[in-house]
């Protein structure tokens, strides 16, 4: 058996571990990057867009801190990575919802990376941990493509558009029980 696949004595694999570490600093940058979103819609006097992607960055946040939760509940060293200032200029709705969404695809590819890694190492815990993100991505790939649609077809009516984030928040469901548990939660 290689390194890699070799625990000694730990719950997930070395490997899997520094590439979590590496997946928080994403998770916090992606966090910020939410943050001025919202601060760019809330500046356009569009509270509920702000108010969704205010919503997106805890939820990003939380995300972050669930993998620190991970890392703690397997023994393994945590070390957060420090991240560069989000882009916070934008020109009108559309652009800052193609980040968002460009955002979103590299954060699944950086998922399915961890999973990769997981099962490389044959690291069942770790897979396990990381079928939530997958489905968490699916959810919000397909959201943040949604959100540029209509952001696109009413960028002369941006009473349309928050009209749409409020019935889609609306129908938004709750907290999901089968979430991974949040660091500070």
């Amino acid at each position: 058996m290689d390194g890699a696949r070799r625990y000694s004595g730990r719950v997930t694999t070395p490997r899997f571990a520094a590439a979590l570490n590496a997946q928080i600093g994403n998770e916090f940058a992606a966090h910020l990057q939410y943050i001025a979103v919202a601060v760019h819609f809330d500046a356009l006097t569009m509270p509920r867009m702000a108010s969704f992607f205010y919503q997106q960055a805890r939820e990003e946040r939380d995300h972050a801190m669930m993998m620190v939760r991970y890392l703690l509940d397997t023994e393994a060293e945590v070390t957060i990575p420090g991240i560069e200032a989000p882009r916070s200029r934008f020109d009108g709705v559309v652009e800052p919802i193609e980040l968002a969404l460009a955002q979103e695809r590299a954060v699944t590819d950086q998922v399915y990376g961890l999973t990769r890694i997981a099962r490389e190492d044959n690291d069942f815990g770790a897979e396990q941990f990381m079928q939530w993100f997958i489905k968490e991505q699916v959810e919000e790939v397909a959201t943040m493509s949604s959100l540029v649609t209509v952001a696109k077809r009413n960028t002369d009516s941006i009473a349309d558009l928050e009209t749409y984030i409020a019935r889609e928040q609306a129908n938004a469901g709750g907290v999901d029980p089968t979430a991974p548990s949040v660091a500070d939660a």
